[in-house]
């Protein structure tokens, strides 16, 4: 998987670009606030479809305008295909609309063409932070991967958010209705349960096979599925068993509290370390050495299961790392086809690479990485 082409227009600092990036490595150089994390946020649009920096999507379109455009076609498995995504202002608020080979489609469409895997600041603080931001990996790894895990889980979200609407009314809930919900909650929920499990699994021997090489064995990381609702066995009928029983005997507490308290939208990912949980017993380092393994485990598992690459996007992440550690990401994924990396200095150690300048949104390549070193 290798995108060939990039376009943008009125995204964030970007009035226009028209990109055509190499195979490999790609490296942005520059100051801060000149549009290198603005250019990998555009490229993961024609991914995810989703900005991962912020959730207020009016920040994508330039100031002064109404309309911010992605566009950029690249080489798949099933051929070439050319992907668009433009973010309206209107009054009402805004709208996204996606486009394939030129077509208009659905979200649902659009999303897991084109498979990325990001790697931000932001994820270094994923062990000691809120299960919400673990979730999220397993989201948006098993969205893009597995089209029908984005129909379930837009299933689950739609009747969690009823049942939560329901259980917050004034006359209280209606038992036939809640019922309903909690059918769907079951046959989405269980779908969801299952795909985290295997995926986990999958992890977990990628996440301690980087993990033990960085180490020297000395240390071993373990990634622990942790879901809400326990089960015995990881089947689609056990655990739909065990959600339907959870859901019956904390409806009394649901309705005590008006919210709902059983599923997986409060399942977690447990990252442990010789035993013993990261988040509480784990030294900076050694949570930094764990995020990068399974930053490594997710691009893995999905070049496995998918047959192909996804695009691996850096955002000013190795300025974070020290030489060693960046040096064993970059190792870690070096079957990469395609990679895009952001950084203020040119990283020591980056193997082969193409390298590019940014400064107030204009790019130019650097004829000659290890000349611009000594120069």
């Amino acid at each position: 998987m290798r995108l060939s082409w990039l376009a943008l227009s009125n995204v964030r600092n970007y009035a226009s670009l028209d990109f055509q990036p190499a195979p490999g490595l790609n490296v942005f150089i520059g100051a801060n606030a000149q549009g290198k994390s603005n250019l990998l946020e555009a490229i993961s649009l024609l991914g995810t479809g989703k900005s991962f920096r912020t959730n207020r999507e009016a920040d994508l379109i330039a100031s002064g305008f109404q309309i911010a455009s992605v566009s950029g076609g690249a080489h798949i498995r099933a051929g070439s295909v050319n992907l668009g995504c433009t973010v309206t202002a209107t009054s009402r608020g805004i709208r996204k609309a996606y486009s394939a080979n030129g077509r208009a489609v659905r979200y649902a469409a659009f999303l897991g063409t084109l498979n990325v895997v990001t790697f931000v600041p932001g994820d270094l603080q994923l062990i000691a932070g809120a299960p919400s931001g673990r979730r999220r990996v397993l989201n948006g790894a098993l969205a893009q991967e597995q089209p029908l895990y984005y129909r379930d889980l837009v299933r689950y979200q739609k009747a969690l958010a009823q049942k939560s609407a329901l259980l917050r009314s004034a006359d209280g809930p209606d038992a036939d209705l809640m019922d309903v919900y909690n059918e769907t909650l079951v046959s989405a929920g269980t779908a969801l349960m299952l795909a985290r499990d295997r995926f986990v699994t999958a992890a977990n021997a990628e996440a301690r096979r980087a993990h033990a090489a960085w180490t020297g064995g000395r240390e071993t990381l373990e990634l622990r599925y942790e879901p809400n609702v326990p089960y015995e066995v990881p089947t689609g009928e056990a655990i739909g068993a065990a959600f339907a029983l959870r859901l019956r005997t904390a409806a009394a507490a649901e309705r005590s509290r008006r919210i709902p308290l059983a599923g997986p939208h409060r399942d977690d990912l447990g990252l442990l370390l010789d035993g013993r949980s990261l988040a509480a017993y784990g030294s900076q380092g050694q949570q930094r050495t764990a995020v990068l393994a399974l930053k490594v485990a997710e691009y893995t598992v999905m070049h496995q299961r998918t047959g192909e690459a996804p695009l691996l996007l850096l955002d000013d992440v190795l300025s974070e790392l020290d030489a060693g550690r960046a040096r064993a990401f970059l190792e870690g994924v070096e079957a990469y086809e395609q990679a895009f990396v952001t950084a203020t200095h040119l990283p020591h150690d980056l193997p082969q690479s193409h390298v590019f300048t940014i400064e107030a949104a204009v790019l130019r390549e650097i004829a000659s990485p290890a000349c611009e070193r000594v120069c």
